[in-house]
C-alpha cells in the first residue's frame, strides 16, 4: 500500500510586496521605524535582504508602500453624511489608526510620492470640504488645522506613554507627592478632581478638541454665507 506524501515542513507562504509591507508595517509598530532596514525586514520574513528586491525597489519605496496602506485604514464616511460629521469620523477613526502605528503620523506629510489610497484620502477630506462650502484657500486652512490637532494629540500621548508602563493615574499620584501642594492650588486642583477623581478619558478629551475646532469652522462657513 502506497504512503500518502507528507506536506514540505518547509513550504511557505510565498513572498510578495504586499507581504513584504504588511512585514515591515509589524516590525515598525512593535520596535519604531527607525529599526527597520532591509536585513531585519529579510529576518523577519526569514529570507535574504537581497530577496526583497524583487518586490520592493528600496527602502523608500517600502515607506511609501507602508504609508499608502495605513491610510488605507482611515474611514471615509459616504457623501450622505454631513461635512461635519464626516469630519469627525474621518478624524477620530486617523487618531485610532495613528495609536496603532505610531511613526505613520511623522512620515504622512513627509513622503515625496503618493499611493492610491493616500491619494483617495486627500481628494476625499478636500472634496468634503469644498462641498461643504469652504473656498479651496479656506478648505486647505481647515484641513490643516484639524490635522494638526489629530496629530498633536496623538504625539502628546505617545509622548506621555513612552518608555513606561505607569499608568496615568499612578502618574498623577507621583506628581502630587513631588510638588508642594499649597503653593500650586490650581495644579492640585487639577490633578486631584480632573485626574484621580474622575479618572482621565483621552477619547473624551479628544472629542472635546475636536467638536471645539468643528464647530468653530461650521461658524465660520455659516458667516461667509449670510448674504
Amino acid at each position: 500500500m502506497a504512503r500518502r506524501k507528507e506536506p514540505s515542513p518547509d513550504t511557505r507562504v510565498p513572498l510578495s510586496e504586499e507581504r513584504v509591507l504588511r512585514a515591515a508595517i509589524g516590525l515598525a509598530d512593535e520596535c519604531g521605524i527607525e529599526s527597520l532596514s532591509m536585513r531585519e525586514l529579510g529576518r523577519r520574513l526569514e529570507v535574504e535582504a537581497m530577496s526583497l528586491y524583487n518586490h520592493v525597489a528600496n527602502k523608500d519605496d517600502i515607506l511609501d508602500g507602508m504609508v499608502d496602506l495605513v491610510v488605507g485604514e482611515i474611514d471615509l464616511p459616504s457623501d450622505e453624511v454631513g461635512w461635519k460629521e464626516a469630519m469627525r469620523t474621518r478624524a477620530i477613526s486617523a487618531r485610532d489608526v495613528f495609536s496603532r502605528h505610531p511613526w505613520v503620523s511623522i512620515l504622512m506629510d513627509s513622503r515625496e510620492r503618493s499611493g492610491p489610497a493616500r491619494m483617495r484620502y486627500l481628494d476625499w477630506v478636500i472634496g468634503t470640504l469644498r462641498r461643504a462650502g469652504f473656498s479651496i484657500d479656506q478648505a486647505a486652512m481647515a484641513f490643516s488645522v484639524i490635522d494638526s490637532y489629530v496629530y498633536g494629540f496623538g504625539r502628546q500621548q505617545l509622548n506621555m506613554s513612552a518608555g513606561s508602563d505607569t499608568s496615568f493615574e499612578e502618574m498623577a499620584e507621583a506628581f502630587m507627592r513631588a510638588i508642594p501642594v499649597d503653593e500650586f492650588p490650581y495644579l492640585t486642583e487639577m490633578v486631584v478632581d480632573y485626574a484621580l477623581k474622575s479618572g482621565y478619558d483621552d477619547s473624551a478629551d479628544f472629542a472635546f478638541g475636536l467638536d471645539l475646532i468643528l464647530d468653530g469652522l461650521e461658524r465660520f462657513l455659516e458667516s461667509r454665507q449670510i448674504p
